[in-house]
Order: C-alpha cells, then sequence, then structure tokens
C-alpha cells in the first residue's frame, strides 16, 4: 500500500497499473524504495496505512490522555451508560500504580477503591441510572478500547509517549502498540521510537533538566548541545 501511494506521486501509471506492478516487484526491492522515500520526510503517503488496535483494562487515566491525539485516528470506548460495571468485581475494576502498591498507603487505596465500588453498586440498586451512578467512580477505573489509527499518527504517538517522560501507563501501552506492528510491519515498527531515537528526530527536546534525569541521556543528545555545536 505505501508502495503504491509513493508511486502513484512519482509515475505517469495508474495506480492500477502500479498496483499490478507491485505484485510482481520482490518485497525487499518494494521495502527498499520505500525506505528511500521516508528519507526524504514525505510523509502524507503514511496517512493510508491505518492500524486498528483493541484495548483492555486501560485506565481512564491513560484513556483520557490517549484521546487527546485527535487527528487521524478514531476511538471506540466502553460506555459506562450501557455498562453497569459490576460483572467482575472491584479487583478488576480499577487500575493499581505501583507506587500505590509498593508504599505505606497501599491499603488505604484499597480500601478507597472497594468503598467507591460499593457506593456505586447501591447507586445502582437504590435505581439510580448507570450514567449518574458512574459520577462516584474514580479515574482509576479500566474501561476498554477499539482504536483506528493511520501510520503518520502512531509515530507522533510513540514520539510523545515513548518517551521517559510519559506517564507510565499510557507509556506501557504505546509499548504494546509498537510491539504489535512490529509483529504485522516489522519494516514500519523500527520507527516507532521516542522523537529522540534516531530514526526520528535524534535528539531531545525536552527541558534540560529532565533530559539529565533521563537514562537515554547518555546516548543522545539535547536540542540545545546539539544547535551549540552547530555555532
Amino acid at each position: 500500500m505505501l508502495y503504491v501511494a509513493y508511486r502513484t506521486c512519482y509515475s505517469k501509471k495508474s495506480p492500477i497499473e502500479i498496483w499490478e506492478e507491485a505484485r510482481e516487484t520482490p518485497p525487499e526491492k518494494l521495502q527498499a524504495f520505500i525506505l528511500e522515500r521516508l528519507k526524504t520526510g514525505h510523509t502524507s503517503p503514511l496517512e493510508q496505512v491505518v492500524f486498528w488496535f483493541g484495548i483492555e483494562g486501560l485506565s481512564r487515566t491513560a484513556s483520557h490522555q490517549l484521546v487527546r491525539h485527535r487527528i487521524g485516528i478514531s476511538f471506540e470506548q466502553q460506555s459506562q451508560r450501557y455498562i453497569k460495571l459490576d460483572s467482575e468485581g472491584p479487583k478488576k475494576m480499577f487500575a493499581t500504580p505501583k507506587t500505590w502498591q509498593q508504599g505505606p498507603l497501599s491499603e488505604a487505596y484499597k480500601a478507597h477503591m472497594l468503598k467507591s465500588f460499593a457506593l456505586y453498586q447501591k447507586a445502582l440498586q437504590a435505581g439510580i441510572p448507570a450514567e449518574d451512578a458512574r459520577f462516584i467512580l474514580p479515574q482509576a477505573v479500566v474501561s476498554n478500547l477499539q482504536v483506528c489509527v493511520n501510520y503518520a499518527e502512531l509515530l507522533h504517538i510513540a514520539d510523545l509517549r515513548l518517551c521517559f517522560r510519559a506517564q507510565w501507563e499510557i507509556r506501557r501501552l504505546a509499548l504494546g502498540m509498537r510491539r504489535e506492528v512490529k509483529k504485522a510491519a516489522p519494516l514500519l515498527g523500527v520507527f516507532l521510537q521516542p522523537k529522540c531515537g534516531p530514526a526520528r528526530q535524534g535528539f531531545c527536546d525536552e527541558p534540560y533538566e529532565a533530559y539529565r534525569k533521563c537514562p537515554l541521556s547518555k546516548a543522545r543528545p539535547h536540542k540545545q548541545d546539539v544547535f551549540l555545536a552547530e555555532d
């Protein structure tokens, strides 16, 4: 698909003719052509390659971050109006960060989740509709999503969400998405890196103090150092 999209821009042939040509062209030649185009910064054909992801058990905290991505991506999310969250119990209803699990407030966290779940259940039993009972649920409550995203936006998601400064849960999600893309399309999966990666912009543009704390700072430069070196 990428080959045809790129070749359409640079060929007198029709897309149908290019499709026929692509079917007879060895895969390694198609990949070499695509890699050369990617180096030029011609990115609009990337929007024609689309991936679908089924996401399970993502907290509302993380899903609210994910839906900030709005261009080239669409979401279908489990409804809290039509789904009563009572089938699997509170242990599977809520996400728990390691910082809460390992800290002195671990039991208080669990108690708070159980209390909110219990009040949610009482609200449903009292006849309060699910769309209003959900107001008591914390952002830790988990949700399921179906996501459709084109490759250009997926690169942007990786730029931001694979960064060590990203929140742990959405970073874990981005790592999972990259893993699945590498299985389905290894050539494209290689480019899913944080923005400081060698296949992306190649340097960090986060605040310098944050950069110094990053474990990748030993291997990748900061923009301040790059531009000072050029001067």
